[in-house]
This record gives structure tokens, C-alpha cells and sequence, in this order.
């Protein structure tokens, strides 16, 4: 995997990411750090693929048990260290999954899949933040 990352230039703290599979992303900084807010900070970048590895994870698990599964999403609430380096030290995932006749023991058993053998995203944050998930079922 690869991916190339470039400041945009002299006038605020942008950066053009562009992926091994060849899409691109902004990111920017706050005001505070001579960015001007226009798109995600890089650690909400980080966060949001960790959002995308899991739900992913949750969704295929529960197709694959054949679930009739038609929704899933996931919010993440992270804290971060008060020093540098600020890293992630407690993140908790909510997923909200939507579908019929879903079975809570099911979307539970995905949810803890993801998070102890699937997403390696979540196991890396393991290493310096306390993980913690819910998960609430919504009849569709």
C-alpha cells in the first residue's frame, strides 16, 4: 500500500493525498496551526478510516451469516492526550445496524469480530487508546 501526500503551498497548511488506488483527499489544519478549515485535520482522517474498516468489517460479517442486514453505521467518539504526541487514548464506536429480524447476539458477535480480528485499524488505536463499543438494532 502506498499513498503520496503534498502541501499545497505557502499560504496555509493543505495537503493533497493521493491513494495506491488513486483517489484523492484534502486535508487541512485548524486556524490556530496557519490552516484554514476547509477540509478533515489528518487525525480525523485517521479516525474516519477506522469508522470505514469496522463498519465494513460489521457489515460483511453479518451478510456472510446471511443477515438481512441494510444499514450500518458507526460514530466514534475519541479523546485525545493533553501532550504531544496527542495520541487517541479512549475511543468508543456506536453502531447503529438496520435491518430485518436482526439478531442481537449476531450483530454483537460482528462487532466484536471486527474489533479483536478484522480491523486493523482499531487493534493499532488498541495500542494506545481504550476501546470501547455499543450497538443498537433498527428494524427496517
Amino acid at each position: 500500500m502506498e499513498v503520496k501526500v503534498s502541501w499545497n503551498g505557502p499560504s496555509g497548511m493543505s495537503f493533497r493525498a493521493e491513494t495506491g488506488s488513486g483517489h484523492m483527499v484534502t486535508m487541512d489544519g485548524a486556524p490556530e496551526g496557519g490552516g484554514h478549515n476547509l477540509a478533515p485535520r489528518p487525525m480525523e482522517m485517521v479516525l474516519l478510516g477506522t469508522g470505514g474498516c469496522t463498519a465494513y468489517d460489521v457489515v460483511l460479517i453479518l451478510k456472510r451469516g446471511r443477515e438481512d442486514v441494510r444499514g450500518c453505521e458507526a460514530t466514534l467518539k475519541a479523546e485525545r492526550a493533553d501532550s504531544d504526541p496527542k495520541v487517541f487514548t479512549k475511543i468508543h464506536f456506536h453502531f447503529t445496524v438496520s435491518g430485518k429480524n436482526l439478531k442481537p447476539a449476531a450483530v454483537e458477535r460482528a462487532v466484536n469480530l471486527s474489533h479483536e480480528k478484522y480491523c486493523s485499524a482499531s487493534i493499532m488505536l488498541a495500542k494506545t487508546a481504550e476501546i470501547t463499543h455499543s450497538f443498537e438494532i433498527v428494524e427496517a
